[in-house]
C-alpha cells in the first residue's frame, strides 16, 4: 500500500509504516483497514511476518496491496528491522498487527515529529479497549486502567512502546537497529539509545492507536514471562534479579491509590477494587517469573 502525494512534491515526507505480525491474520486485517483509511497523503505499509505458520497472513497482505516480507529469526524486533531495511520513507512509523490506528494517526504523529526541534522519537497514545465494554473481564479492567502508559514511558523512562512510535530514517541509522537478541524490552533499549544520542523525545496524545486488552490471567502470564524475560536477557546478573524482586514484592499501594482516585474510566468502586487485586497478582506473578527465569536461564518468549 503506497499512497502518492496529491499536492506539491516535498510538502509531506513519505512515511514507511512498519507492522510486525505472527499468526494474527484476523487482527492484522483490522489494522490494515485502519491504515488504508489514513488521511495522510504519502505513505507505504510494510508488513514484516515473523515466520507465521498461517498462510492467511500473506493472503490478507495481498488483498490490501501492502509490501510483505518474511523474517524467520524469532522476535518482533528482528521483524521490525527487516521491515525498515525495505522502507523508502524519510520517516518511520511503528505499530502492531493487533492495533487499530485512528484515521488521523499518521498526520498527527508526523506533524508532531516535524514541528519538534531535534526530534528523535514521538510516542503516541495507546488507548486500550475491552472486547465487550459492557461486560469487561477483571483482567480487561486492569489493562484498560493501567496498560501502556505511553506518556510515562516517554517522559520518565525515555522510550516509546513500539505499538505507536514515530522516528526518522536518519535517527534510526545513527543510533542503530533494534536489538534482535531481545524478545521484550527492545523498544525501551532502543528509545534510551535515542535519548542518549541527544535527541528530543516527545509524547503525542493526539496521535492515537487503539489496542485490545488482554482478557485472561493466562494472557497476563504470557506477558509476564515475556517482559520479565526481556529484562533478564538485557541483564542476567543476580543483583538485577534482587532489585526486581524488591520492587515486585512491594504492595502496590501507590498504584492502588491511583486506581481508586481515577475518574477517567468511569469504573465503579467494585471494579476499581478488582483492578487493584489484579495489580497485586501481577506483581506476584512477575516476582515468581524473576526467580524462575534467573534460576533456570530459560529463554524468554515472544508470546
Amino acid at each position: 500500500m503506497q499512497h502518492t502525494p496529491t499536492h506539491p512534491e516535498g510538502a509531506s515526507p513519505l512515511v514507511s509504516v512498519i507492522v510486525p505480525v505472527y499468526n494474527d491474520a484476523e487482527r492484522l486485517k483490522l489494522c490494515l483497514e485502519a491504515l488504508a483509511a489514513q488521511d495522510y497523503p504519502c505513505y507505504e505499509v510494510i508488513v514484516a511476518d515473523n515466520g507465521s505458520t498461517d498462510r492467511e497472513v500473506e493472503r490478507v497482505c495481498e488483498a490490501f496491496g501492502v509490501t510483505f516480507v518474511t523474517e524467520t529469526k524469532v522476535g518482533s524486533y528482528a521483524a521490525r528491522n527487516t521491515g525498515v531495511s525495505l522502507a523508502k520513507g524519510e520517516l518511520l512509523a511503528f505499530t502492531d498487527a493487533d492495533c487499530i490506528p485512528e484515521p488521523q494517526w499518521l498526520a498527527r504523529g508526523v506533524k508532531r515529529f516535524v514541528k519538534t526541534p531535534n526530534c528523535g522519537l514521538v510516542g503516541g497514545r495507546i488507548r486500550v479497549f475491552a472486547q465487550d465494554p459492557e461486560r469487561p473481564t477483571t483482567v480487561e479492567l486492569y489493562e484498560v486502567a493501567l496498560a501502556f502508559p505511553q506518556r510515562t514511558y516517554v517522559e520518565n523512562s525515555r522510550y516509546g512502546a513500539t505499538a505507536n512510535v514515530f522516528t526518522s530514517r536518519a535517527v534510526f541509522e545513527e543510533v542503530g537497529p533494534f536489538n534482535e537478541r531481545l524478545r521484550s524490552g527492545g523498544d525501551r533499549e532502543w528509545g534510551q539509545r535515542v535519548a542518549a544520542a541527544g535527541y528530543t523525545l516527545v509524547y503525542a496524545h493526539e496521535a492515537c492507536v487503539r489496542h485490545p486488552a488482554r482478557r485472561t490471567f493466562a494472557e497476563l502470564y504470557k506477558k509476564s514471562h515475556r517482559t520479565v524475560g526481556g529484562l533478564r536477557d538485557t541483564d542476567a546478573r543476580w543483583s538485577t534479579a534482587a532489585m526486581l524482586l524488591k520492587e515486585y514484592l512491594k504492595p502496590p499501594v501507590k498504584l492502588s491509590l491511583q486506581v481508586l482516585r481515577d475518574e477517567q474510566h468511569g469504573f465503579s468502586l467494585q471494579q476499581k477494587v478488582r483492578v487493584c487485586g489484579v495489580a497485586l497478582a501481577s506483581r506476584l506473578m512477575n516476582a515468581a517469573e524473576t526467580v524462575k527465569l534467573w534460576a533456570g536461564r530459560t529463554p524468554s518468549s515472544r508470546a
